[in-house]
């Protein structure tokens, strides 16, 4: 039921080694939904990102302890005030077509990453210079000190810092890239993507894995497949059919009335693939009525039970979902419910009531309240049902749009007014290893620099600055 970064491929090397002995070279992936972009540092979203870590690489990546282990790096020296970082990296790093992957490659995308990713932002507002050494080794020089340097090189939610070749990272980062090509362990074929069908990769014959064993997303890649397709089924039941006839080979989020009936097949093994879980969220719009206004999204709150919705969206057994009223995820050392009280609030009349209160004090007028609800990704699309209702319920009147999850990602991106092609709320979540952080990309409160939603607190920016820049993991 949970899915993180890493996983997939690990999937795909176990179901290849099992494979390996019937001569079968092909694994069948149903993702959790469609891909419509194919740029990771462009566009945000799971499968976005998932898309990437298939074709790219990084410099560093995070393993099952969450501590940043060297991927494209071979090793590196830090100067003693902590200003001054050289790398050097591994040797015959190639890219897809045969070009080697060179320092120019590596600094053209971290100036690309850092324009859109919310960690790249606050590195390099750090960052005084990033220069060629040699033909493997860079420098990158900073203004002050930062103690989140190593975090940063190994993000691992959208958006992840990839190398692409130098040219490609040349692009805007406000427009897509038109060439895809990377140097991670498969190579994308474009002439067989079929959006809303199929997406198709291939072994990168030239990829030369770590020599560490896989952890989570650091350590050696091996590839034991020639090919993965990716295939597009909105329809559980179709999905689930064909999981079970063997036409697939892995689905990665599957809905929750049919894990009962997968797990009585002998054939299927259901299992949770992520350790830290999923922190999931109604997303609601600042920047326009009513949530712009902080008593409507505090209504909003109220609303939310979040064993009510975790039930809807992942079903009744517990093993499957934690009540958690910690923003920074419960079981991390930034676990706290100070603030928490509508959270804690299981009496539904008091929910009720209180946030029936806080809406008419925002001055809410009437005006529909636009919910996107992405009916193939079956999780939001409980949530979203259930928030209409819970809406309705004190006394909201509400659009609740269907959508699908590829184009949702599209649309939340839009600022227009929710009546002219905008939105009031989406429905989102963060991995639980990101979200366990102020630094988490939901908890950016930088208004129009901020994650979509756009809220806007300049307090709290200046607490977030506080907390990256400090060093200390105590203080």
């Amino acid at each position: 039921m949970r899915n993180s970064l890493g996983w997939l491929v690990a999937a795909a090397m176990v179901a290849g080694g099992a494979a390996s002995s019937q001569a079968q070279t092909v694994l069948k992936v149903v993702p959790q939904s469609d891909l419509r972009v194919l740029d990771p540092i462009f566009g945000g979203g799971t499968i976005i990102r998932n898309h990437g870590a298939m074709i790219y690489d990084q410099l560093f990546a995070l393993d099952l302890n969450l501590a940043p282990q060297p991927q494209m790096v071979e090793s590196w020296t830090q100067s003693a005030d902590k200003l001054t970082y050289a790398f050097k990296l591994r040797p015959g790093l190639a890219f897809s077509d045969g070009d080697p992957v060179r320092p120019e490659d590596v600094i053209q995308s971290l100036e690309r990453w850092s324009k859109r990713d919310i960690m790249g932002i606050a590195l390099y507002a750090k960052v005084a210079s990033v220069a060629k050494v040699d033909d493997r080794s860079f420098r990158m020089t900073l203004k002050e000190p930062y103690g989140q340097v190593f975090e940063s090189l190994a993000r691992m939610n959208s958006n992840m810092p990839f190398i692409m070749k130098e040219q490609v990272a040349r692009t805007d980062a406000f427009q897509q890239i038109q060439v895809h090509i990377g140097s991670g362990p498969f190579v994308f074929q474009e002439k067989e993507w079929v959006p809303g069908s199929k997406v198709v990769y291939t072994k990168n014959t030239r990829y030369v894995p770590r020599s560490e064993p896989a952890s989570f997303g650091a350590g050696g890649k091996v590839v034991k497949v020639d090919r993965v397709e990716w295939l597009i089924m909105p329809d559980a039941a179709t999905t689930a059919a064909a999981l079970q006839a063997g036409e697939v080979d892995y689905w990665e989020t599957p809905a929750v009335d049919l894990v009962p009936v997968l797990k009585r097949n002998p054939n299927v093994v259901v299992v949770s693939t992520d350790p830290w879980g999923l922190q999931t969220m109604i997303r609601p719009n600042h920047i326009h009525p009513p949530f712009n206004h902080p008593k409507a999204r505090q209504a909003l709150l109220w609303v939310v039970d979040q064993e009510e919705y975790l039930r809807a969206a992942a079903g009744s057994d517990p093993t499957f979902w934690k009540v958690c009223p910690a923003a920074f995820v419960c079981g991390t050392p930034f676990e706290s419910d100070v603030g928490a009280e509508a959270v804690k609030e299981r009496d539904p009349a008091k929910r009720i009531a209180t946030a029936k209160k806080l809406l008419e004090e925002s001055g809410y007028k009437g005006d529909p309240i636009v919910v996107l609800d992405p009916t193939d990704f079956p999780m939001f699309h409980a949530a979203a049902l259930l928030t209409a209702e819970n809406l309705r319920k004190i006394g909201a009147k509400v659009d609740i749009q269907a959508i699908d999850w590829a184009t949702m990602l599209q649309r939340r991106t839009k600022k227009d007014a929710p009546n002219a092609g905008g939105w009031n709320i989406f429905f989102t979540s963060e991995n639980g290893f990101q979200a366990a952080t102020p630094w988490a990309t939901a908890a950016a409160t930088d208004c129009d620099k901020a994650w979509h939603g756009w809220p806007c607190d300049d307090e709290i920016q200046r607490l977030r600055a506080a907390w990256i820049a400090e060093p200390d993991l105590e203080k």
